[in-house]
């Protein structure tokens, strides 16, 4: 009983102490941010299409192909599910920590025969007695516990660590998840904006090809001259070569979304090859201003994070100034014999308090600190540089979407005007009163304008899903894979 009360006694003296963990408090810092973005209420009066809830914002594009495909990406993405086993792998590392702070217990036994020989010294000493057994058996069966004492909160402080660094895990899955939405609808504009952009290059050049055979024909009979029919025919040659760039840039890109699903590049070819319509931007919210952002963004979240654990880990390096205690303890049974096994002569026990402490090693204990330290100031600048990139995407985002949608608007009446004279250029043509010149200019800046509407709507679009990644939609921070924070 003696043990057991000692061990009674220095478990009540360590819970008495274990309010003097060292290290320093974490207090969560604060961003100064702008009350709002510059460009919140211009994007938030544009007039534009359905309202757009952030947590599931592709939705409102109303493209059921774009929905679809982001679904394939959330359940197949190899970064995401590369992110997610990151995670269970933290998760691994907080359990381990736990554990840590808990008694360690184990079962132990052994069974032996042993067979004395009689030509070593010892065979030769006790083979001068009569009653020398040669065989012998030995049988051991003991339960033993062991525990590391916390009492200056170092094994705390380690699983304060793991946990806050399991939090930044989840946060960081999570945005992974965000960026390959985002990469996923984008990926999605560029590809109906290139199929738009070569069916105009194609009308283009259907409509060349048509003032090539009329200026072939009036110069075989001899009313245009031949300078005339080869600047038709380079113009139309030049409109025939922008054709393979294009179809070139639209294979890359279905490919990278093929990668960015988690399918065989070539994949999508066969579902999105009909040309369909750029989807057009819904409408966006500023969701509550910069202070919102730093709540909603989980890069942001990760980055908190990692400056708890990094603030813990200051704790964990200072505990090791201090010594360190465990208790363990035996109790168990020995024996030579089987039948003798449980009896009362056989009972053993055993009871240790144990003592580590680096007392001459405070070098290396200082160096500990000071790169703990060193490292929690690093994430701290990481934090304040993450929240200053976050503002930096949202006004990015939103310039892009505003002034793309006045520069597609301002195409569009160009483009109209243009259409206009280009007709009235080949009526006038036609008539003798301007020259093939006026004509080629006039396709050249049609199509020019033409090209440029279907980019400034798509570049639009694209500032939307910006905007929205921007702002931290795709997810709930209130939801459950949060919770645990």
């Amino acid at each position: 009983m003696r043990v057991s009360r000692s061990a009674l006694s220095l478990s009540v003296t360590a819970l008495l102490l274990s309010g003097c963990a060292v290290g320093p408090r974490y207090v969560a810092p604060v961003s100064t941010a702008p009350a709002q973005f510059a460009y919140g209420r211009a994007v938030e009066a544009r007039a534009a299409g359905s309202d757009a809830a952030l947590v599931d914002w592709w939705r409102a594009f109303n493209d059921p192909a774009l929905t679809a495909l982001v679904e394939r990406a959330v359940a197949q993405n190899l970064d995401l599910q590369q992110a997610v086993a990151r995670v269970s792998q933290a998760r691994a590392s907080l359990k381990g920590a736990n554990a840590a702070l808990l008694p360690v217990g184990q079962v132990s036994g052994q069974a032996g025969q042993l067979y004395q020989s009689k030509e070593t010294p010892i065979g030769r000493l006790a083979s001068a007695f009569p009653q020398f057994e040669r065989s012998t058996e030995s049988y051991e069966l003991d339960v033993g516990a062991s525990w590391e004492l916390d009492l200056f909160g170092g094994r705390d402080a380690t699983r304060d660590a793991a946990r806050a660094e399991w939090q930044a895990s989840a946060a960081g899955a999570q945005a992974a998840r965000l960026a390959v939405i985002a990469q996923t609808a984008d990926t999605y504009i560029q590809i109906r904006a290139l199929q738009a952009r070569l069916g105009i290059a194609r009308d283009q050049v259907k409509a060349q090809q048509g003032l090539t055979d009329l200026v072939h024909l009036q110069y075989q009979k001899g009313v245009a001259a031949e300078l005339q029919l080869r600047q038709v025919e380079g113009a139309l040659g030049q409109l025939r070569s922008a054709l393979p760039a294009l179809q070139n840039q639209l294979d890359v890109t279905m490919n990278a979304l093929d990668i960015l699903v988690g399918e065989q590049p070539g994949t999508a070819r066969a579902t999105l090859g009909a040309d369909a319509p750029v989807p057009a931007p819904p409408s966006i919210s500023a969701a509550g201003g910069p202070a919102a952002l730093v709540r909603r963004r989980p890069d942001i979240i990760a980055a908190e994070r990692l400056l708890a654990a990094s603030n813990a880990r200051i704790g964990a390096a200072m505990s090791e100034y201090y010594p360190k205690f465990s208790l363990s303890a035996l109790l168990g049974t020995a024996t030579t014999s089987t039948a003798g096994l449980f009896g009362v002569g056989a009972t053993q026990a055993n009871g240790v308090l144990g003592l580590r402490w680096r007392l001459f090693d405070f070098g290396r204990v200082d160096a500990e600190i000071r790169a703990a330290k060193g490292r929690n100031a690093e994430l701290l600048a990481a934090y304040r540089q993450t929240v200053l990139r976050a503002s930096q995407d949202v006004e990015d985002a939103f310039s892009t979407l505003v002034q793309q949608e006045a520069r597609a608007e301002a195409l569009a009446q160009a483009e109209s005007s243009l259409a206009r004279a280009r007709s009235a250029s080949f009526a006038a043509y036609e008539g003798g009163a301007v020259s093939l010149i006026e004509v080629l200019d006039a396709d050249r800046s049609l199509l020019e304008a033409r090209d440029g509407v279907v980019q400034a709507r798509a570049a639009a679009s694209r500032g939307a899903v910006a905007s929205f990644r921007a702002l931290g939609g795709g997810w709930d921070p209130a939801g459950p894979r949060m919770a645990s924070k």
